[in-house]
């Protein structure tokens, strides 16, 4: 599996997940502190970029979607790499 087969499973995956499993699965792999800086740093860009409405109020999200992708591809790509805790 390369690094594009596997963003495409995640965002398929993704996509049928419901508000719960998505909030369960940022609960087990994510730390508060990196949510709450993926929201002020998304907001900071965002507007020193000129972004504004939905765009804007969606960067963050984005960010996290990148954020999981990576640690997918650690998890899943790098097998001898164990996952922080």
């Amino acid at each position: 599996m390369d690094h594009t087969h596997l963003a495409w499973e995640f965002a398929e995956l993704f996509a049928d997940l419901d508000t719960d499993e998505i909030n369960e699965l940022l609960a087990k792999n994510v730390p508060i502190e990196t949510l709450e800086f993926f929201e002020k740093y998304g907001d900071d860009f965002g507007r020193a970029a000129g972004v504004a409405g939905e765009t804007l109020r969606r960067l963050p999200n984005l960010m996290l979607m990148g954020y999981l992708l990576r640690v997918l591809e650690e998890r899943i790509l790098d097998p001898d790499l164990e996952p922080e805790a």
